[in-house]
């Protein structure tokens, strides 16, 4: 498929939404997620523009974690033991922690300086390493 700029305007407009780009390209009239990276490599402007779209994606995706964690689901648990089987009605806090785990975590790969473990590490930008000389007098016996 040939680059259309309106269809580049739409994958930039969704993945600015958090929607993922192989989701993205599974959409009837949308290309391959291959044609989208020859379409980065064969346009830079394309290129920035998806860049940046990504960036704010991540933003969306990081508030959708934001959701999941204030919106209960309700659900139907079901066990199955020797007396049967039983059924409970309840919040599905392991699926709602499950969700918000997986986002958090491929946030901290994909944009590791925003989303990921801030380290302290002496020496850099942020915690500069200082060196203190102290002279030390006294008799020496």
């Amino acid at each position: 498929m040939a680059f259309d700029q309106a269809i580049a305007d739409r994958i930039c407009d969704l993945l600015s939404d958090g929607v993922n780009l192989r989701q993205i390209c599974r959409t009837e009239g949308m290309p391959a997620w291959r044609t989208v990276y020859d379409w980065k490599a064969e346009n830079p402007e394309f290129a920035a523009r998806f860049a940046h779209a990504r960036e704010v994606g991540y933003d969306a995706i990081a508030e959708e974690a934001m959701v999941i964690a204030d919106t209960p689901l309700e659900g139907i648990e079901t066990t199955t033991d020797d007396k049967g089987t039983t059924e409970k009605r309840g919040d599905m806090l392991g699926h709602r922690k499950l969700q918000i785990e997986t986002r958090l975590k491929l946030l901290a790969k994909w944009s590791p300086k925003r989303y990921g473990d801030k380290l302290a590490l002496a020496g850099d930008a942020d915690n500069p390493l200082s060196v203190t000389i102290q002279r030390l007098t006294g008799d020496a016996k």
